[in-house]
């Protein structure tokens, strides 16, 4: 089930404003080479990065599993240049090939079974084009995300209204962690329950390699330096084996 966060058409509005522009994004959009570039962005979200690889004429299919999402999407500068597609990055489908594909923005900790993650680098590998990279982030399971991840922010909408924006650890079991995100409007509270998997690099290595995929770094930051166990983030640079 996709989280309220993401299919409900007024938090989707408001989503850029608590997930806008960071470095984790500046960090993929270096990451094309010189000259038109065929990506994919799976999970793509409302389009931020999708949008800036479309600005610097790079050619952009951008799949996610939330219509929501994707209606904010399309409203981009660089929208209507883009591809939409409608689907779990799991089922994406397609006979392209692609000199980057990206998951951005911990998508790829959506995936909570091993299923899910066999289908999705099993795609990856058919759609990788000669060269090709798949780059995409997980979450350190070694870091204490339960202390980090209560906390209260006061934000504001398109309109100007104050919205406060309130996201509780509700527990961890094994590789899953729950966190509920209220977002108090003046007129309602919405709430949203996510469930996120955490699982270790030598899990996820190990399905790259059953893919047929080959990690040729695990970075732990988002200014290239190498993972090594302490750091926040793995981010995957991966080529076909």
């Amino acid at each position: 089930m996709i989280d309220e966060h993401y299919i409900n058409p007024r938090l989707a509005a408001i989503y850029d404003i608590n997930c806008g522009w960071s470095a984790d994004r500046d960090f993929y959009l270096r990451l094309p080479a010189s000259g038109p570039q065929r990506i994919l962005d799976l999970g793509c979200g409302t389009g931020l990065l999708a949008d800036a690889y479309a600005a610097r004429g790079h050619l952009v299919t951008g799949v996610d599993p939330a219509p929501a999402m994707l209606d904010v999407a399309r409203k981009k500068r660089f929208g209507g240049e883009i591809e939409w597609v409608l689907s779990a990055a799991e089922d994406y489908r397609s006979g392209a090939r692609y000199d980057l594909i990206i998951s951005t923005g911990h998508a790829f900790q959506v995936l909570l079974d091993d299923a899910a993650v066999a289908k999705t680098f099993a795609m990856v590998a058919r759609n990788l084009a000669s060269g090709g990279r798949f780059v995409f982030e997980s979450r350190n399971p070694a870091v204490d995300w339960a202390n980090r991840w209560d906390y209260a922010v006061n934000e504001a909408d398109a309109g100007g209204q104050a919205i406060t924006e309130t996201r509780t650890f509700l527990g961890r079991e094994g590789e899953f962690v729950r966190f509920e995100q209220q977002f108090a409007f003046p007129d309602e509270t919405l709430v949203s329950t996510s469930t996120l998997r955490f699982m270790d690099r030598p899990a996820i290595e190990a399905h790259l390699a059953a893919a047929g995929l080959r990690v040729e770094a695990v970075l732990g930051d988002w200014q290239g330096a190498a993972f090594d166990g302490t750091q926040d983030e793995m981010i995957f640079l991966v080529r076909a084996a």
